[in-house]
Formats: C-alpha cells, structure tokens, sequence
C-alpha cells in the first residue's frame, strides 16, 4: 500500500481518535518507539493514541518511552536507553534543535531510521544533503509560523486592533515555540495600532508565567493581550490575570487545547485555543515510518492542521474531538 493510501485510509480513525477497527496480520519483526516531548502532557498523550491506532492497523507493535519533563539532559538518556533496543525507527519530539542533534545522529549512525515529530533538530529540512542535522527522514508536524499567525490574528480581533500584546514563551531553543512567536509578530507587523512587547520566557513554568504577567502589567498598565506560546505560558498567564482581577480586560490566546486550557475558556480567562491535531502526527509518523521500513518513499515534511477553540464552538461534538485527552 503506497503512503498516500495510508495517510488517506487513517484520516477516520485518527478524527475520531478511536482504535483502529480491525487490527491487521501481526508483524511481529516490526517495533517502532515514540519517544515524546515528555510523557505527562496531554499532547503527546494524545499523539501516542494515534500512533498506537496506527500499529494496531498494520499490526506492528509502537512503544511509548519518554521522560517525564521537557528537558534535553532527562530525554537524552531515554534516546540513548531506546537506541540500545533497536527498534526498526524512532519517532522522537526532540526538546532542544540543537542538543538533540548529535544524541540522534548515534541513532542514525545504528542504522535506525529517525523521524522527528511536533519539534525538529537543526532547521528542520531534512534529507537535503547539507548540514549536519539533515538526517531524519521525515518531519510530522504542525505547521507553527501559521499557527502563531493565527493567534496574532485572533488576539488582534479580540482586542479590536489596538493595544500592547506579549508573548509568553518556554525559553529559546525549542522550534516549536520559538516558530509560534516568530508567526505572531509576522502577523502582527500588519497591525498598527498593536504593539507587542518584550517576550518573557518562563522555562515551562505556569507559576513563573503568572508573576511575569504581573510585572509586565506593572509596567504597562494598559496592557490589552497576552499569546501563551505553549501550554503552560498559556496558564500561567491565565492565573496572572485572574489574580490582578482583569478577567474580560486583558485577552489570553493559547497555543494547544487539553481540557484545563478548555476550563479556561469556560470560565472566561482564556479567550481562543488554537488546537494541533496530535492525534494526526502520531498516525502519521507511524505509518511514514513503516513506509519507510518497508521500502517506500516518502516525503521529508508533512503537515498537519489546526482548529480554532472558543466559547461559541466548544461543545460541538465536531470540535470537542480536537481537545486533547490523557486518558
């Protein structure tokens, strides 16, 4: 079955983020590791359940191994432990462009195939024949720049396109994130009656996120809207204007919709979540992998998509599926 085949025949069960029907003939010679980001988010949770619908679909088997923090000194050493029981691919979310990039090369150096997903090591074109980070095969992912774009756009509709914005951001390193702020003030250099402040970085802590809120506020009283990068810039800015008591005065745009960012909408602290589709990248990474193994080309990049999450939409059953679940 050719990989477009694949990609197209997972498209309902990975919408539905529901088992795979029927499991296909076991290969047991096929193993496959997804090593996430770290494995308490309900984002890769939730990529794990479409990978895993995958491997019951061509009945090989997918292993799940992380760490339980998004930090490249805790990953690095699961990569290292996972290389020495050398599975046919790995599928990794790397935590860092940079440090990842020799860890993995020992991978491809074993003879195993690497496909990064959600994050990428250096600029993230692979397969191009130059560089030093050019050796995965494949990279499966949103596409952030968009994703940050819509977010400015959507944080510059709540605001009525004026006002002072900042990013609230993990650290610099991370593509992902670093790709979400760079699409927002894409965006936002076409407003000008916006103007975006300096981004704070809160290492992927909400309680720091929440006491930046509270600085910059200080500072700017006026403040009118805050994009959270990630998750947790996303509710730690959240709980920052909670606690000043600037519900419905200051927006908060989230990047990735798990329940609690869902709660936030609710209860009117957070305004729009902008939803990856999880589920699709694991599907997919599994089945361009298996490709892969199995003597197929296959594409270098594929992109995923994203909903819009607000309080109109939320209970819509065809929107509801798009909220990340760790069970």
């Amino acid at each position: 079955m050719k990989l477009r085949q694949l990609l197209l025949a997972g498209a309902v069960a990975v919408a539905l983020v529901a088992p795979a029907a029927t499991p296909a003939e076991a290969q047991d010679d096929i193993t496959i590791t997804l090593i996430p980001g770290l494995t308490t988010d309900d984002f890769y949770i939730t990529m794990n359940r479409g990978a895993q619908a995958a491997g019951e679909a061509l009945g090989i088997t997918v292993n799940f191994q992380g760490a339980e923090e998004f930090e490249p000194v805790m990953q690095t050493p699961v990569l290292d432990a996972v290389i020495g029981q050398s599975p046919d691919a790995i599928l990794i979310a790397p935590t860092d462009s940079t440090q990842l990039i020799e860890p993995l090369r020992r991978a491809h150096d074993a003879g195993i195939p690497v496909i990064t997903v959600d994050t990428f090591i250096g600029n993230g074109q692979y397969q191009t024949g130059s560089g030093d980070a050019d050796f995965p095969i494949s990279y499966i992912a949103s596409d952030n720049i968009e994703g940050g774009r819509i977010a400015a756009r959507a944080m510059a509709e709540a605001i009525g396109g004026e006002g002072k914005v900042y990013v609230s951001n993990v650290r610099p390193g991370i593509s992902t994130t670093d790709q979400r702020e760079e699409g927002f003030k894409l965006e936002m250099a076409n407003h000008d009656g916006i103007e975006v402040l300096d981004t704070q970085y809160n290492e992927n802590d909400a309680s720091l996120a929440a006491s930046q809120f509270q600085a910059v506020l200080a500072r700017s009283p006026d403040l009118a809207g805050v994009f959270g990068a990630n998750l947790f810039s996303a509710l730690g800015a959240a709980n920052g204007v909670q606690a000043a008591g600037k519900s419905g005065e200051v927006a908060v745009i989230a990047f990735d919709a798990p329940q609690s960012i869902i709660d936030n909408i609710e209860d009117g602290l957070v305004d729009i979540a902008i939803a990856q589709h999880p589920a699709e990248i694991g599907y997919y990474g599994v089945m361009t992998a298996y490709a892969h193994i199995t003597g197929q080309s296959v594409p270098p990049a594929i992109g995923t998509g994203f909903t819009v999450i607000d309080a109109d939409n939320m209970n819509d059953p065809a929107i509801q599926r798009f909220i990340y679940s760790g069970e």
